[in-house]
C-alpha cells in the first residue's frame, strides 16, 4: 500500500504504520484526518510564569489561532524555553544559544509547514530569529509587545532606564528609602517587555525593519487592543507565507541586515542588537563584521527620541507611527525591495505611511535629525584589536575624548566586593576597568559593563564615568560605558592585561581606544597570563568551548552556515 508522503514522519521503521499511529494519536484535537492536509502551523508559545515579559501571552497566541484558522490553516500550538532577564542566572545570554537550538530542532522535528514565533524579553526574539534562519521554513515573528508608561508624583517612569538611575540616586543618598519602594511599585505597571529602546524594543524594530515582522508591530503596548489584532493578522499571513513558499532566508538578506543595522542606529537601539544581528546573519552564510555597523551609524540620523537616550518611551513612540514611521523617514537610505512577511517589498510596505507632524518631537524629520548620525559607535585600538563598542548619545560629552587611570576589577565579584571599600584609590577622571566578564569567562557576558561608581564619589555628585569591560550593557542602560572589549580577557585579549595604574585613551570621534602601555611590557604580562579554568560538565562547559567572541554575534561555531551556503 503507498503511503502519501507527510513531513516530518516519526521512524518506527514502517511508513505505513507511523502515518497509521499519527492519525490515531491527532484524533484528540478533534481534527479529522482531512483538516491535516491544510497548512500546519506551529505556534511557539513561550508563555512563562518566571519570565514576567512572557506571562500575558496565552490571549495573545489565541488571537493567532483565529488568524490561522481564518486563512485556511491549522494551528497547533508547542513550547520552547522562555528567557527572562530578571530571574535567570547568571544571566539570559547564557541560554540565548540553547533558546535558538530548541526553537531550530523543534521546528525541524514537528509536522508543522510554517511557524509563527512569540518573542519578548531580550534574548526571545534574536534566538527565535537564529532558529528559524537555520530551520528555513515559512516563519513570521510576533512579540507580546512593551508595557505602558509609569508614572512616580508626575514623572513618566521606564523600566528599566529608571530602575537603574533611581537606583543610583538612593546610593547616593539623594531619595530615600520611602521613596525608592513607591518608585519600585511603579517602575513596571503592566504586562509587556520594558517600555524604553532596550534590548526587547530594540530587537522588535530590528525584526520588523529586516522584514521578519508585520509592519507595525514592534511597538504596539501589551495592553493595547492592536496587539491582539496585530495577533490575528500574523495568524493569516503565515498561511500565505506557507502557500507561497517564503522562507526566512528569501527575506533575511545582506541588503535586509542593512535596513536593520539603519533603523537600530535611527532609534538609538541597544548595543546588544549589534551581537544579535551577527548571529542571525550567520546563520544564513553572510558576513557582518563590525565595521558595517560604524559605516552605516555615521551615514544614518539619529531621528527617534527614545529612552535612554532621548526623552520619550514604546507608548509614545506607538502613538507616532513606531517602525514604519522611522522607516519611512529612512527610506532614501533604505533597500526598498526586499521582500518582506508580507509577501511585498519593503518599497510596497512603506508606500502609504504618513507621519503627523503632531509628534515630531518623538520622531524627527530625515532633513531635521536629533544627531546627524547614528546611536552606536565601534572603538579599535590595542585594548580591543577587534572592536568595542559605545553608544555616544547616551555618554557624557566631556568624557567622550578622554586620558584616564585605570582602575581594574578582575570578575564580577571583585567588583561587586571592592566598588564601595573605603581603601579603594579611585577618583571622578579615572576609567574603570571590568575583566572575565565576556562569553567565556563570565560564563555568558552578563550585563555588568554598567559598573556602579563608587559611592563615595556618587555622595560627592559624580554620575557617570568611563567604563570598560568585555562584558555587555543592558539596552535601558545609560552613561560612558564601552562594552563588548573582543577579545575577552578570559581567552586572552589585551583587557586581560591592563592593571591598576595604566594609562588609556578613548577618543571617540576618531573610533580610539588605547591602552598606553608599551608592547614590550604587554608581552611580559602575556606570557605569564594562563586562562581560567572553564566549567567540568554540562551545557555550560559546551557553550565556553565553543561560543565565539562578541565580534562574531557569540552564536556557537558549531551552528553557522557555511558561505558556500549563502542565500542567492
Amino acid at each position: 500500500m503507498k503511503v502519501p508522503e507527510k513531513k516530518g514522519l516519526t521512524s518506527y521503521g514502517d511508513a505505513g504504520f507511523s502515518q497509521f499511529i499519527r492519525q490515531a494519536f491527532n484524533r484528540h484535537l478533534g481534527f479529522d484526518e482531512e483538516d491535516f492536509k491544510k497548512p500546519a502551523i506551529g505556534i511557539c508559545n513561550t508563555r512563562s510564569e518566571i519570565n514576567r515579559c512572557h506571562t500575558h501571552i496565552g490571549p495573545l497566541v489565541e488571537a493567532i489561532k483565529k488568524g490561522v484558522l481564518m486563512a485556511g490553516g491549522i494551528p497547533l500550538e508547542f513550547p520552547t524555553i522562555s528567557l527572562g532577564e530578571i530571574n535567570t542566572s547568571p544571566t539570559t545570554m547564557l541560554y540565548r544559544n540553547l533558546a535558538a537550538m530548541d526553537t531550530e530542532e523543534m521546528i525541524r522535528a514537528q509536522p508543522i509547514d510554517g511557524v509563527v514565533l512569540i518573542g519578548g524579553c531580550d534574548k526571545v526574539t534574536p534566538s527565535q530569529l537564529m532558529g528559524a534562519a537555520s530551520a528555513d521554513i515559512p516563519s513570521i515573528i510576533i512579540t507580546g509587545g512593551p508595557m505602558n508608561n509609569g508614572e512616580y508624583e508626575g514623572k513618566t517612569l521606564g523600566a528599566c532606564s529608571d530602575c537603574r538611575f533611581f537606583w543610583q540616586e538612593y546610593r547616593g543618598d539623594n531619595i530615600t528609602e520611602q521613596e525608592k519602594d513607591a518608585i519600585n511599585e511603579a517602575l513596571a505597571p503592566t504586562a509587556g517587555h520594558c517600555m524604553v529602546m532596550g534590548s526587547a524594543s530594540t530587537m522588535a524594530v530590528c525584526a520588523e525593519a529586516m522584514g521578519m515582522m508585520l509592519p507595525g508591530g514592534a511597538a504596539i503596548p501589551a495592553t493595547h487592543n492592536g496587539r491582539l489584532k496585530h495577533g490575528i493578522e500574523t495568524g493569516k499571513k503565515i498561511v500565505e507565507l506557507v502557500n507561497k513558499g517564503i522562507t526566512p532566508s528569501q527575506i533575511i538578506t545582506e541588503k535586509s541586515l542593512d535596513n536593520a543595522v539603519r533603523a537600530l542606529m535611527a532609534v538609538g537601539g541597544s548595543t546588544n542588537a549589534v551581537i544579535h544581528l551577527i548571529a542571525i546573519a550567520g546563520r544564513l552564510g553572510i558576513e557582518l563584521p563590525l565595521e558595517r555597523f560604524d559605516e552605516l551609524s555615521k551615514t544614518t540620523p539619529f531621528i527617534a527620541n527614545l529612552r535612554p537616550a532621548g526623552k520619550y518611551q514604546m507608548e509614545d513612540f506607538f502613538k507616532a507611527g513606531g517602525t514604519p514611521a522611522v522607516l519611512k523617514e529612512l527610506e532614501s537610505l533604505l533597500h526598498l525591495n526586499e521582500l518582506t512577511v508580507t509577501g511585498t517589498t519593503m518599497k510596497e510596505n512603506l508606500r502609504d505611511v504618513t507621519i503627523s507632524n503632531v509628534y515630531r518631537d518623538i520622531i524627527y524629520p530625515f532633513e531635521q535629525p536629533l544627531h546627524k548620525d547614528g546611536g552606536i559607535a565601534v572603538l579599535k585600538g590595542n585594548l580591543a584589536p577587534n572592536g568595542a563598542l559605545i553608544k555616544p548619545k547616551a555618554a557624557s560629552k566631556d568624557l567622550l575624548n578622554h586620558r584616564g587611570r585605570a582602575v581594574v576589577f578582575a570578575s564580577i565579584k571583585e567588583l561587586e566586593t571592592m566598588i564601595d571599600d573605603p581603601s579603594l584609590d579611585i577618583q571622578a577622571d579615572d576609567i574603570l576597568i571590568l575583566q572575565n566578564a565576556g562569553p567565556v569567562g563570565a560564563p555568558g557576558m552578563p550585563e555588568a559593563g554598567m559598573m556602579p561608581i563608587p559611592q563615595y564619589l556618587l555622595k560627592k555628585g559624580v554620575r557617570d564615568m568611563i567604563r570598560i569591560s568585555d562584558a555587555r550593557m543592558s539596552g535601558t542602560a545609560f552613561g560612558t560605558v564601552i562594552l563588548h572589549a573582543a577579545p575577552e580577557a578570559a581567552v586572552g585579549g589585551p583587557i586581560g592585561l591592563i592593571q591598576t595604574g595604566d594609562m588609556i585613551e578613548v577618543n571617540v570621534e576618531n573610533r580610539k581606544l588605547e591602552l598606553l602601555v608599551s608592547e614590550e611590557e604587554l608581552t611580559m604580562r602575556r606570557a605569564k597570563w594562563t586562562p581560567p579554568a572553564i566549567a567540568s560538565r554540562g551545557y555550560v562547559q559546551m557553550y565556553q568551548k565553543h561560543v565565539m567572541q562578541a565580534d562574531k554575534g557569540c552564536d556557537f561555531d558549531f551552528l553557522l552556515a557555511l558561505q558556500k551556503e549563502k542565500v542567492k
